[in-house]
Formats: structure tokens, C-alpha cells, sequence
């Protein structure tokens, strides 16, 4: 929604599990919110911290809202819910629907449809933030893999 917690944490940890493969010559990863409470903001610190101690740093973001550029420029365009999966909708055309997803959808064996908002929560929520983030991110790379990376096309 605002881009300072989940969207950011799943950023971080999906280019750290693409870097680890050595991928990041071909895909290209960003977040972005629905709304606009935060741009150019950092993502929170207690999302960071929590991702700090995975080895994962996140501290060179900077919050932004979701562009019309972005439904062409990126072939997965993720929400972590529901609500910010229909305003996705609202804001592409009935062409670039087809890219939008939600991002739990590529983690179906958690059980879980949607990322919680960890915001006004304790340091709890951030630490299941990134579990169901990173289990989402491995099956988005696979995915992508079985899909996209057979030759040297660039995501």
C-alpha cells in the first residue's frame, strides 16, 4: 500500500534469492505502492531490521507509487492482498491485467492468500512477512525459471 513494508521486504528478498542464483543480469526486480503516504521514504526499520538478520539489506530503497509504466515494463506485477490486487486491476488496462498477481498465489503450500500488513503489529508480523515472502519468492523463481529463462530472455 504505501511501500515501506511487505512490497519492499519481498523486493529485497527476491533480488537477494536472484543475485544467489546468479540471475541478476535478467531480471529485474522493484516494488511500489498503491498509495503515495510514503515516497521517497525508506522502508520501515523494523522491516529492515527484520531482514537484516537474514542477511538481507534493504536500506537503498525508497518508497514510490505504482506508474502506468510499470504494467508494461515488468511481466509480474504482485500484490501482497487482496485490496491493493483490485487496485492494481483499476489502474491497468484489460490488456495488462494479465500480468497482475498476487503474490502468495506462487507459495500455495503455505496456505495463506495474502501477505499481512505487519505495520501495527509487533516485530512478530515482520518475521512472518518474510517467511511467507521468501516462500513466495522461491516459487515466483521457479516459476519464472520453468517459464521465461529457458534461453536468455530478460524479465
Amino acid at each position: 500500500m504505501g511501500n515501506i513494508c511487505r512490497s519492499p521486504t519481498a523486493q529485497a528478498v527476491f533480488e537477494h534469492l536472484v543475485a544467489t542464483q546468479g540471475l541478476h543480469e535478467q531480471i529485474r526486480v522493484d516494488s511500489a505502492g498503491t498509495h503515495a503516504y510514503h515516497v521517497g521514504e525508506q522502508p520501515d526499520t523494523r522491516s529492515q531490521d527484520a531482514a537484516r538478520e537474514r542477511g538481507i539489506d534493504m536500506s537503498g530503497q525508497r518508497a514510490r507509487r505504482v506508474s502506468m509504466d510499470d504494467f508494461e515494463r515488468f511481466d509480474y506485477v504482485l500484490a501482497m492482498d487482496k485490496s491493493n490486487y483490485n487496485d492494481l486491476k483499476r489502474l491497468a488496462s484489460p490488456a495488462q491485467r494479465k500480468r497482475i498477481f498476487l503474490f502468495m498465489e506462487f507459495a500455495s503450500e503455505m496456505g495463506v492468500r495474502e501477505v499481512p500488513d505487519p505495520y501495527y503489529g509487533g516485530s512478530h508480523g515482520f518475521e512472518r512477512v518474510l517467511n511467507l515472502v521468501e516462500s513466495a519468492s522461491e516459487g515466483l523463481l521457479l516459476h519464472i525459471k520453468k517459464t521465461h529463462l529457458s534461453g536468455t530472455k530478460r524479465i
